[in-house]
This record gives C-alpha cells, sequence and structure tokens, in this order.
C-alpha cells in the first residue's frame, strides 16, 4: 500500500508495531507499505535506539563538507564586519592578505548574511503593463495625447518644460506651453483651461511619467484621479515604447526643429515661439495624414463641457459599492482592506467574477482584483501574472 503523505508518521508507527508483533515477515510488510527493505529496517533499528521520536524526518544535510570555509576564515570574516562594517569586496581583499586561500565574493556575502551581520533588503516590486493602449483615434476628442518634451535650457540658464496636448485624430496641437518645473498643480491648471477652451475629451493618452501616473495602485495619480471625476479615462502606454505615442513623438520632432535650435534668452520669449508654431502647425501647415489638410479645418471643440463640480462617480446596480475611509481602506466582510492613499473618501465598485474573487474599478479604470483568501487587493498592473 503507498505511503499517504499527509500522515506519513502513522504509518511509520504502524509499521514498527505490526514488525514488532512478528505476524508478518518484514519483506511482506516492506511491500505493503509501499518502501524497500533496507528503509524497512532501518525505520525499525531507529524505534529499538531512540522510541518513536526516532521515526521522525532528519536533516538530509551531510554531517561535513570539504569544500567548506575554513572556521578560522569565518571567524575573521565576522570579527572585521562588526569592527568596520565593510561589504564583501572589501573583506575579500584584508583577508586575502592573511590567508593563502580565501572564499570568493558571494561566499562572503553568503557567510555575512548567514550570521546575520547584513540586512536582506526587501526586493523592489516589479511592476508589469497590462498592454498597449487600444482607444481607436477615430474622431476628434476621443484620445488627446499628452507629453512634456524633452527639457532644455533658455539663454538665461532656466530650464525649460515643453508640455504638448495634441487631438489624435486631427493632429490638432491644443497646448505647447513651457513650464519652470513639472508638477500636479501647475499641468491640472493648465488642463482646465484646455477643457474650458475646448471640452472634454473621452481618453488621455500619456507615458507613465509624472505627473501622469505614479508608484499607487494602478498607477493613479492626483491628476488622473481628477480626470477620472470629470469622466475621462487615462490611457498609458507601455513603458519604454514611445512609438505607441508616435504621432506625438512625430510632433516633438518637428516642434524641436523650429522651436529650440537655438532656444531663446528667456522663459518668455520662448513662449512667443511656442505660440507661433502652434499657430503655423494648426491652421498654416498642411498635414499628409489628413489629406494635406490643416488640422484646424478637421478638429473640432467636444461637446462635453468641463462641469463646475465633478460628478459622482455611479455604478451598475450589480457592483458592490464601497467608500475609502481616511485610513485608506474599505470595510469588506469585517475585515479591513487597503486601496490606496489617492482615492480617500472617493467611491469604488467590486464586481464578483469568481468563488471570492471581485473585480474593484474606480469609475471605468479597473484597479485590481479583491481575493477573499487573504483580503488583500492585486494590483491590475504588478500582480496579475497571479491570476
Amino acid at each position: 500500500m503507498p505511503w499517504r503523505s499527509a500522515s506519513v508518521m502513522d504509518q511509520r508507527i504502524r509499521f514498527v508495531l505490526e514488525a514488532e508483533q512478528g505476524f508478518h515477515p518484514i519483506s511482506e510488510l516492506c511491500r505493503r507499505y509501499g518502501v524497500s527493505r533496507p528503509t524497512g529496517y532501518k525505520w525499525i533499528q531507529r524505534y529499538e535506539r531512540e522510541g518513536l521520536e526516532g521515526l521522525g524526518d532528519r536533516s538530509h544535510r551531510p554531517e561535513a563538507c570539504p569544500h567548506a570555509t575554513p572556521p578560522e576564515i569565518v571567524a575573521r570574516l565576522k570579527q572585521l564586519r562588526r569592527h568596520r562594517g565593510w561589504g564583501a569586496r572589501k573583506l575579500r581583499k584584508v583577508i586575502s592578505k592573511e590567508f593563502d586561500a580565501v572564499p570568493c565574493v558571494d561566499t562572503v556575502h553568503e557567510i555575512l548574511r548567514r550570521a546575520g551581520l547584513i540586512k536582506t533588503r526587501k526586493p523592489r516590486r516589479r511592476r508589469t503593463h497590462p498592454g498597449p493602449p487600444t482607444t481607436p483615434m477615430d474622431r476628434p476628442n476621443a484620445v488627446w495625447s499628452v507629453d512634456f518634451k524633452g527639457e532644455f535650457r533658455t539663454g538665461d540658464g532656466k530650464l525649460c518644460y515643453p508640455l504638448t496636448v495634441q487631438d489624435g485624430f486631427s493632429r490638432f496641437l491644443l497646448d505647447c506651453k513651457g513650464m519652470l518645473r513639472i508638477d500636479q498643480t501647475h499641468t491640472r491648471r493648465r488642463f482646465d483651461r484646455l477643457f474650458r477652451l475646448y471640452g472634454l475629451p473621452d481618453v488621455i493618452k500619456s507615458d507613465n511619467g509624472v505627473p501622469f501616473a505614479s508608484s499607487a495602485i494602478a498607477r493613479l495619480s492626483q491628476l488622473s484621479v481628477h480626470w477620472i471625476k470629470l469622466g475621462i479615462r487615462p490611457e498609458l502606454i507601455e513603458p519604454a515604447s514611445p512609438h505607441q505615442n508616435g504621432r506625438h513623438e512625430r510632433m516633438h520632432r518637428t516642434l524641436k526643429a523650429e522651436t529650440t535650435r537655438p532656444p531663446k534668452k528667456d522663459l518668455r520669449a520662448q513662449q512667443r515661439r511656442f505660440d507661433a508654431f502652434r499657430q503655423t502647425f494648426n491652421e498654416e501647415r498642411p498635414h499628409e495624414a489628413l489629406d494635406l489638410e490643416t488640422p484646424a479645418s478637421v478638429y473640432e471643440p467636444s461637446s462635453r463641457t468641463l462641469p463646475s463640480q465633478p460628478t459622482e462617480i455611479s455604478y451598475p446596480p450589480h457592483f458592490e459599492v464601497r467608500v475609502i475611509s481616511q485610513d485608506k481602506t474599505i470595510r469588506w466582510k469585517s475585515q479591513k482592506v487597503f486601496v490606496s492613499n489617492l482615492l480617500k473618501r472617493e467611491y469604488i465598485g467590486l464586481e464578483e467574477v469568481g468563488d471570492g474573487l471581485w473585480s474593484v474599478y474606480f469609475g471605468p479604470v479597473h484597479l485590481g482584483w479583491l481575493d477573499e483568501r487573504d483580503y488583500r487587493i492585486m494590483d491590475v498592473i504588478g500582480d496579475r501574472r497571479r491570476l
């Protein structure tokens, strides 16, 4: 009979007890329990010497290793580490002057780690990406693309960060603003100005840099949360994939050639050049992708206007809706589940997609999955591989 992994100790005890009674030969018992005769005799001898304790599992570690680091070298490494706090490379260099054969750097590091003399760093979380953006640019304001063109210094030595916003369908350059810094506040103000002038798009596509994304759940940022509350869905290209925003990058190439070589003496003069470029790009320069029409002749403002106050996000009736408390968590079956600091006092929706598995949404944005086995939200960007 085969051994059952759930009760290995019980099988061993039963084996030695039957062998002690002597009703069956050892060879017959070994066949019944599915073990070899040497193993059967080993359990009998251990039981006779040590009792039931002798039937437990023992370490498979060898009693001696001819390649082990000599104890005097180990002791010297511990001594040097305690007094000097040097790393493995420096310690190996020091002991090479005292001993003929010394271990490699990795072995020195492992000796120090086992002795508790090195603090192991928590591995950095590697975030994956849900994939390239897929929203079609089939009409004006379906997708706006945004990016900060590479910074450069104006004549007075100050850095200029050009913020550019473009409509994906018409190639209409909505904005080209030279900024002194990249931050959430000034970028949000600039976008609110664009929303008042041109209305709201359906999607805003950007890269994964600040202020458009962060390391929070689903790479949300304060700016993208503001957009979602206005009914705009943020869309991120994959990291190190500027070709997924190729129309915008091609515009940047023309912008750089015509406005930054050479740069103007200060930001005000540089902005006048940006404004002149935008005027020419939108209303005078024919675009080949538009059958040589100008972007201004194709673009139309959005019918969705900027509301005075963001509307409350609603969810389908079959969703479970929870509000994120001040401590950044929601209550779920008497358990606290951490969500995000960015979404305090916001409502999220949960849709059951499996036994104890719920999809978590903030508006139209999928944040991840709530697993009732451990009551934590698996980020849609980072934990997707666990599903």
